[in-house]
């Protein structure tokens, strides 16, 4: 007898994965892209989920936006090389695939595009993108070169994933600021999709980072989003100086045990260019480790008008 799916075409597997909701690993350039071109020829949109692996619940929340805004969805699992600095031990990163292919699963992914790197990159790779001053202030000023492997990988997936949405949290805020930069400035035809910060019950910013706290750590890590919702509370009643403002983030993070400030600033939401006074919409944005652990933050401010 000849196998069920002996003689069906393509087209009409895809139709029945569809249906059957399985999901397809794939790791090669070409095959991605006409999985995600397939789905389109039958008009159905996709959403697209970048990630490096060691998926938590802000991940899978992103997978659940995208499921409610597109027909299907797409995820990739790719350590980028290019975005870690000289200081920042790329072989360490976790990478745990099969666990993360479970939750893609559990969490309704039909692609998840899991490329090595020598798939991405050619060994005589030169071309990448600079993305400027947008990716040199804030966490660029202490990872030079960061975005420019940020932008540059994502122009890539992009272009091996041509879907028609992709998300990305807001917890990496200036992450998603440059992404959506590139779009407009590259002209790319795909829509981008900020989607809010998933936190812990007691406030904590989810990453894959926290793992690496202590239990004391842990605890006084908390004291990132206190200080952040304090100080939002406080513009909203009428707080406008900015220099006030980092001030009071910086001496509740202190304040909770022994930490190590990189940078707190007021920003423009769109240029991320530093404010001295709170005039409608801005962001304030704080990286700080905590031991040997570097987290990062932010929320949205609404000041007042005059």
């Amino acid at each position: 007898m000849e196998p069920l799916l002996g003689n069906t075409s393509e087209s009409t597997i895809d139709n029945l994965q569809s249906t059957m909701n399985l999901m397809r690993q794939i790791t090669e350039i070409a095959e991605c892209r006409e999985a995600v071109r397939s789905f389109q020829r039958r008009g159905q949109s996709v959403g697209l989920v970048l990630t490096m692996g060691a998926l938590h619940a802000g991940h899978l929340s992103l997978i659940a936006d995208a499921r409610k805004r597109c027909d299907e969805v797409a995820v990739t699992i790719f350590v980028n090389p290019t975005q870690f600095g000289p200081k920042e031990d790329f072989s360490k990163y976790p990478r745990p695939l099969e666990n993360d292919l479970k939750l893609c699963r559990e969490a309704g992914a039909a692609i998840v595009f899991t490329p090595d790197v020598g798939t991405m990159y050619a060994t005589d790779a030169a071309a990448t993108l600079h993305v400027g001053v947008i990716g040199e202030r804030l966490c660029g000023a202490y990872r030079p070169g960061h975005f420019d492997g940020v932008a540059t990988v994502v122009c890539k997936l992009f272009n091996i994933l041509p879907a028609d949405a992709a998300f990305f949290g807001e917890k990496d805020y200036q992450q998603l600021t440059v992404i959506r930069r590139i779009v407009r400035d590259l002209n790319i035809p795909i829509e981008i999709v900020g989607c809010p910060t998933i936190r812990e019950p007691d406030g904590l910013a989810m990453s894959s980072r926290n793992v690496y706290l202590s239990e004391t750590e842990r605890l006084q890590a908390t004291s990132l989003s206190r200080a952040l919702f304090a100080a939002r509370a406080a513009v909203a009643a009428g707080e406008k100086d900015a220099s006030s403002i980092v001030d009071q983030i910086r001496r509740t993070i202190l304040d909770a045990g022994p930490a190590s400030v990189d940078y707190i600033e007021v920003v423009d939401p769109d240029s991320l260019a530093s404010l001295n006074w709170m005039h409608g919409r801005a962001r304030i944005c704080l990286a700080v480790r905590i031991g040997a652990t570097r987290l990062i933050d932010n929320v949205e401010f609404q000041s007042q008008e005059d």
